[in-house]
């Protein structure tokens, strides 16, 4: 399954970018580079079981353990202090990436309610892609009684084109669910 997505980029992606942008080099083509997984957790300074669940349920979807991120310097407003963790996220490179991301399109994106597809204007103008989850159940890794709370994260996905045009054609060509405008 992990193949399957990495397949159908090297047999059919490759060949019709090519001939989309007339790249003269196979090395020119975009391809994926790693794509972050990211949640921020502003309760987790005062809430420590947010954190804890938080962190099992990020390590189920995608398979790997996230790493802690903590706040830089103090915020008195929102009663943070230096070296408190305020998120955590995952990086997933090679074939960890490429399950996740054909795990993303094909299982947990159709399971939104009233989808019709992802926004096609959220690149950032060289090609990476962010998505914006509003709930964990969408993944079929999560249980529904296993939650205490429901919390949504970013996906990023980075890739190696120059411009949002040929990001959205990869991602595109890969099977992202993108909505017409």
């Amino acid at each position: 399954m992990t193949d399957s997505l990495k397949t159908l980029y090297n047999d059919k992606v490759v060949p019709k970018l090519i001939e989309q942008f007339k790249y003269e080099n196979i090395h020119q083509v975009p391809k994926l580079v790693k794509v972050t997984v990211n949640r921020g957790l502003g309760e987790a300074s005062q809430n420590a079981k947010a954190l804890e669940s938080s962190l099992n349920e990020i390590a189920l979807i995608t398979g790997q353990k996230p790493v802690v991120t903590r706040a830089r310097k103090a915020i008195a407003g929102f009663k943070i202090r230096q070296g408190m963790p305020v998120g955590i996220m995952v990086t997933l490179r090679s074939d960890r990436m490429y399950a996740f991301l054909n795990r993303l399109i094909n299982l947990a994106l159709p399971r939104i309610r009233d989808f019709r597809g992802i926004s096609p204007k959220s690149f950032d103008g060289r090609g990476n892609y962010t998505l914006g989850v509003r709930e964990q159940l969408i993944f079929p890794e999560v249980e529904y009684d296993s939650i205490d709370q429901i919390r949504g994260m970013d996906i990023s996905i980075i890739t190696t084109a120059n411009t949002d045009e040929e990001g959205r054609a990869l991602l595109k060509e890969l099977g992202m669910p993108f909505r017409e405008n």
